[in-house]
């Protein structure tokens, strides 16, 4: 396939480490982690929260935004909810942001150090809350008087370190941790844009020659501005279309310098030798700005579709046909025949009575 490309959207692979056995995602951040305890307790389960807060407890929010000046800082608050029936000490953590490939937020594991947002922020090591409590802890971002105009993505968690046995017997210490994203935005020149490379068309054949197959584009998205993006777009193909991402997927948000691979499928397109496929991709600004539209990308290309399933049934009609006609043909011959040599016979037998 030979697309042709149109406008343009910015590159960088994905940045960050994937989060290996620590659960932390900005959507658990109004739910309650649960980790076995390792200090005896009755059930040996604790179970806790962590929110974004303001000085009365949690205030509604899924992560915290904020807008600073290169140099400046400004203090919020996390609400640490302890659900269980014991005093725990929970310990306190910041690190670099990033989105996963599946699009979820996740923060760097406790052992990779931070070298963006996630040094930014300060907050106590830790924090002991009673049982059943909540516990309002502030931290405070100051930002770099170097710092960089757009999007910076940092995460803060709680987490507590529990022990368990492997299959050799030997004791493994499992760290669990919950938290939120913390999005700061620069100020200065804001440069939103994205671009579309790497795309590729394939054709998924239905071998039920009654149905149709599916389209599928794999294409790539990179943010080459400074500020944070959600995807969107839809695919056509063979006068049929589909919206990505599509309902009850999750939203596609690119960081600055952040490349994602996302796969489109366009079900109920026929086989026609040669499908036309459109892709357009729009991009928007979150955060501050929400809704700013970044140039639109549009790709032509198509994809090749063998309609494979029907020529063979169209192959097997053809050969029962021959197969019927040429029946008739030879049974009409052989009747000709016999009709022929009836009548010679015939001729035969007058000339023996004539003589």
């Amino acid at each position: 396939m030979n697309p042709r490309r149109r406008s343009g959207i910015p590159r960088r692979a994905l940045g960050g480490a994937l989060a290996g056995i620590l659960a932390f995602a900005a959507a658990l951040a109004a739910a309650p982690a649960v980790a076995d305890s390792d200090d005896g307790s009755s059930d040996g389960t604790i179970t806790w929260s962590v929110r974004p807060a303001d000085g009365d407890g949690a205030d509604g929010r899924a992560w915290v935004e904020q807008t600073l000046d290169p140099g400046q800082s400004a203090t919020e608050r996390m609400a640490v909810q302890n659900f269980s029936d014991e005093d725990v000490t929970f310990q306190l953590s910041t690190a670099d942001g990033y989105f996963r490939d599946n699009g979820r937020f996740a923060m760097l594991e406790s052992g990779e150090e931070s070298t963006a947002a996630g040094t930014w922020i300060d907050l106590p090591d830790e924090v002991r809350v009673a049982a059943g409590e909540t516990v309002i802890v502030p931290f405070t971002t100051a930002v770099p008087g170097d710092a960089t105009p757009g999007d910076h993505a940092a995460g803060v968690a709680a987490s507590i370190l529990s022990r368990s046995v492997d299959e050799s017997g030997a004791s493994v210490g499992v760290e669990s941790r919950i938290g939120f994203r913390v999005m700061t935005r620069v100020t200065g020149e804001v440069t939103p844009s994205a671009e579309v490379v790497g795309v590729d068309a394939s054709y998924d054949t239905s071998w039920n020659p009654l149905a149709p197959g599916s389209a599928v584009v794999r294409f790539e998205v990179e943010n080459t501005g400074n500020t944070r993006l959600m995807i969107a777009g839809s695919l056509d193909a063979g006068g049929r279309s589909a919206a990505f991402p599509g309902e009850g997927e999750v939203d596609q948000e690119l960081m600055p310098g952040d490349r994602r691979v996302i796969a489109v499928r366009v079900d109920g397109v026929w086989p026609l030798f040669y499908v036309p496929v459109g892709l357009d991709v729009a991009a928007s600004v979150t955060g501050e700005g929400e809704g700013t539209r970044v140039d639109p990308v549009r790709v032509d290309a198509g994809v090749w579709a063998l309609p494979l399933p029907q020529l063979i049934v169209l192959a097997g009609v053809v050969l029962i046909l021959g197969s019927v006609v040429w029946g008739r043909i030879r049974a009409r011959r052989r009747l000709q025949a016999l009709l022929a040599e009836a009548r010679a016979a015939g001729r035969r037998e007058a000339g023996r009575n004539e003589a």
